[in-house]
């Protein structure tokens, strides 16, 4: 644990100052002179969420060139969110889950494991982190999640105990 925590801090660290540098803003001096047509930009964290659901969405469809299009711009949404607000359990639940997508399943389980540090029983990350387990032959690590799960009452433990019986594949 004291690792994962250690691994947690050094990777804040690290990214924070990548990003902090343009964080000025444009307009908005609260005059009432500046007034914005439209509505207010959506943060990074909404627009990567709304690249997974389309990823998810081509996915389900077969389109998988795509779907992986998608997850590629979720993920850079999504770390650009993690540079604003390190530490946001939901933002490393979802970067996570589009590393997962994309293939990339050691930066995935790294995203997941952050999170569960800072949120033990967060029930995303530990669905997802069981089905990276499944997919990558842990089994045993993955009933580990379901366990943590099991007190929930939720979809999320029926979805992961149906993936380790073999019994459906992932929802997405």
């Amino acid at each position: 644990m004291k690792k994962i925590v250690t691994l947690l801090v050094f990777f804040l660290m690290t990214l924070s100052p990548v990003y902090s540098a343009g964080s000025g803003g444009s307009g908005g001096s609260g005059d009432g002179d500046n007034k914005q047509d439209g509505p207010k930009p959506a943060g990074k964290f909404r627009l990567g969420y709304k690249e997974v659901e389309r990823a998810n969405k081509a996915a389900k469809k077969g389109k998988l060139e795509k779907a992986e299009k998608k997850y590629k711009k979720a993920l850079k949404h999504l770390l650009e969110a993690n540079a604003e607000d390190p530490g946001n359990p939901d933002i490393l639940n979802y970067l996570g889950f589009t590393s997962r997508k994309l293939g990339d399943y050691k930066n995935s389980e790294t995203y997941y494991l952050l999170g569960l540090a800072i949120d033990p029983n967060h029930i995303g990350i530990n669905e997802y982190l069981g089905e990276l387990y499944v997919t990558t032959n842990r089994h045993t690590l993955a009933v580990e999640r379901l366990e943590v799960l099991k007190s929930c009452n939720c979809e999320e433990y029926d979805d992961l105990k149906a993936i380790i019986a073999g019994e459906k594949v992932s929802k997405y």
